[in-house]
C-alpha cells in the first residue's frame, strides 16, 4: 500500500516516491517470470488531480525462466512503465456531476475503476498487469537459438553440424538388397 496524504486533495500537487517491493506470487507465465519475494525497485510520479490520484511509474523486475527452444535457463531484467487513476471514493459528488453516476448502466466501466482506501492504494494490480503484458510469450536464450535435437535431444547451437543418418521406411528394402549385393560381390572377389 502507497500513502496519497501528503498530496492532500489539492489539484496539481506532486510526488514523487522511490521504493523496492516484493514480487507477488504469481507474477509470470509459464516459461518464465519474477520469483515470488524478489526484490522489484519501483518508480513513482503521484500527481493530484480532481478526480482522484494519478500513479504514474516503473517497475525492474528480475525475469528467471527457460529458453522454449533449448530449455536453457534465462535470467534478465524487464523494464515495465504503467500509468493509473485512483478515484477518489467520493469522486462522483465531489466533481460536481463530472463523473458519470454507478447507476447510469456501465457496470463494467465502474468495476475497472480503482479506488482509494482513505489515502492509500494498493499498487499490485497494476504492477501484475504492467510485468505480465510485458514478459514474452516465446522466452529464448539467444535470437538465433538452434534449439534441441529432435533425435536425440542435443542442443544445437553448440554443434551446428549435429546430425543422423535418416533412412526413410519405404527404401529400406532397397536398401537391404543394395547391401547383399555389395557383400555377395566381395565375396567373389576374395574367392579369385
Amino acid at each position: 500500500m502507497f500513502d496519497t496524504h501528503e498530496l492532500g486533495r489539492r489539484p496539481g500537487a506532486m510526488k514523487k516516491v522511490s521504493r523496492t517491493v516484493p514480487a507477488p506470487k504469481d507474477l509470470g507465465i509459464e516459461v518464465i517470470g519474477v520469483r515470488e519475494g524478489a526484490d522489484i525497485p519501483i518508480e513513482l510520479r503521484l500527481e493530484s488531480v480532481m478526480e482522484g490520484v494519478l500513479v504514474t511509474g516503473t517497475a525492474r523486475a528480475p525475469l528467471s525462466g527457460e529458453c522454449v527452444r533449448c530449455l536453457e535457463p534465462i535470467e534478465r531484467e524487464l523494464d515495465a512503465e504503467f500509468q493509473e487513476l485512483y478515484s477518489y471514493p467520493d469522486a462522483d459528488t465531489r466533481t460536481g456531476g463530472h463523473l458519470k453516476p454507478a447507476d447510469a448502466g456501465d457496470d463494467a466501466e465502474e468495476e475497472d475503476t480503482l479506488h482509494l482506501e482513505g489515502d492509500l492504494f494498493d499498487l499490485e494490480p497494476v504492477l501484475r498487469d504492467a510485468v505480465v503484458l510485458e514478459l514474452p510469450l516465446q522466452p529464448v536464450c539467444q535470437e538465433d537459438c538452434l534449439g534441441l535435437c529432435s533425435e536425440c535431444g542435443a542442443r544445437l547451437t553448440d554443434d551446428p553440424d549435429h546430425h543422423h543418418e535418416v533412412t526413410d521406411i519405404r527404401w529400406a528394402a532397397l536398401q537391404q538388397f543394395q547391401k547383399s549385393g555389395a557383400d555377395q560381390g566381395a565375396d567373389e572377389n576374395q574367392e579369385k
